[in-house]
């Protein structure tokens, strides 16, 4: 069976939201980004519909989601001064989340883009 193609796929890695990407593919994963930059090819490719991970993390050990998630939110809570930091690979909403996040803990936000 064939690559398939989609076209005029949107990239969001690194904000310029280039849209007019076309992806070959399969049914796990990105073979080829023509029209990408190179950071966007790269971001693309690393894309895959296997599992190579586990859901979660805590000290270096898999975890379930929901021990992950009251893990951050007490590392969280008891920072004085958290930094939100990142966001490129997210969608306004979450960026929105982050923002408030931010605000409620007192912390401080920053994107990639201070690099």
């Amino acid at each position: 069976m064939g690559l398939q193609v989609i076209r005029n796929a949107t990239c969001t890695f690194c904000g310029c939201v280039c849209d007019d990407i076309e992806l070959h593919h399969d049914a796990v994963r990105i073979h080829e980004a023509k029209k990408a930059c190179v950071l966007g090819t790269a971001w693309f490719l690393n894309h895959t519909a296997e599992k190579k991970h586990p859901a979660a993390l805590i000290d270096g050990r898999e975890a379930t989601l929901d021990d992950a998630i009251e893990t951050a939110a007490t590392l969280l809570h008891e920072a004085d001064m958290p930094l939100v930091y990142g966001m490129s690979n997210t969608t306004c909403e979450a960026q929105k989340e982050c923002i408030a996040m931010a605000d409620r803990l007192g912390g401080l936000l920053d994107s990639h883009t201070s690099l």
